[in-house]
């Protein structure tokens, strides 16, 4: 698949070795030649890039497949996770439209280290226009992939457009992916993931699928790093970078898991004790 054709790209990552694992979304907004000899931009973009193990690149555009060489030079580090497979999604159902913009490149993980030992993550990044019927349509997705490679665990993350007038709550309601309880949305509608503060438009999301997952996520990890305010940078500085901000969230490491759940047990057999 050519860098024209492939606007998300999927780094794996693993820069230290952490206690939790740190999982990333961002849209790098027009990420091209021009960019990448803004040095400023570039130093940013690879610091926020550093913070997390894995991290979900959007709107590159590298039909010389020049960014994606450079980047990695910058990143290395010890593997945390593996690549277990990948999948092009093909929306060629019977009877189904094809709606996506940017059909999905799913990648299953290993991550032994964590406690949830494998996952799929489903990226997106949508059309605004077209937003309510691609999130919409991530439950086909989720479906085809969970009889496919019969995983259990799902996140679901990107640039959704799922904000302002693209997605009015009125449209809520006919979306699968937000009516169903069993998707969990880490990120809610009044976050602010845009570096515009005009807008106030919560574009980028994550969604898990999976009680495994769910139960392992690393507690009020959930947020949207402001990359402006953590470097200091002027409102200019920061959309030379992008007009938005990742979002992000950890998975507990596995013997966090294993102490949390000690520890619970400890204070239930302390509590019967004294009863």
């Amino acid at each position: 698949m050519s860098q024209e054709l492939a606007p998300l790209l999927l780094l794996l990552l693993s820069i230290h070795s952490a206690l939790a694992l740190r999982i990333c979304s961002f849209n790098v907004r027009s990420f091209g030649e021009s960019k990448q000899e803004d040095q400023n931009a570039m130093d940013v973009i690879v610091k926020v890039i550093k913070r997390c193990d894995i991290m979900l690149l959007m709107e590159i555009k590298d039909s010389n497949n020049r960014i994606c060489p450079v980047l990695m030079e910058k990143l290395n580090g010890e593997k945390l996770v593996s690549v277990k497979r990948s999948y092009h999604y093909h929306d060629y159902q019977d009877g189904d439209v094809d709606v996506f913009s940017r059909e999905p490149f799913v990648v299953w993980f290993q991550s032994p280290h964590t406690a949830v030992k494998d996952f799929v993550i489903i990226p997106l990044h949508t059309t605004p226009e077209t937003s309510v019927k691609e999130i919409d349509e991530l439950v086909d997705v989720y479906m085809d992939m969970k009889h496919r490679w019969k995983a259990e665990n799902f996140i679901f993350m990107g640039d959704f457009n799922a904000g302002c007038s693209y997605v009015p709550k009125k449209a809520w309601k006919n979306i699968r992916l937000r009516t169903d309880p069993r998707f969990v949305w880490l990120i809610g509608d009044q976050e602010d993931t845009t570096v515009k503060r005009s807008t106030k438009c919560a574009y980028d999301r994550i969604v898990l699928r999976g009680q495994e997952i769910v139960s392992s996520v690393v507690p009020k990890s959930n947020s949207v790093f402001d990359f402006q305010k953590a470097y200091k940078l002027t409102e200019e500085e920061a959309l030379d970078v992008s007009d938005h901000f990742p979002v992000e969230f950890k998975l507990q490491s596995s013997r966090a898991f294993t102490n949390s759940k000690k520890s619970v047990t400890v204070r239930k057999k302390t509590k019967s004790k004294r009863s």
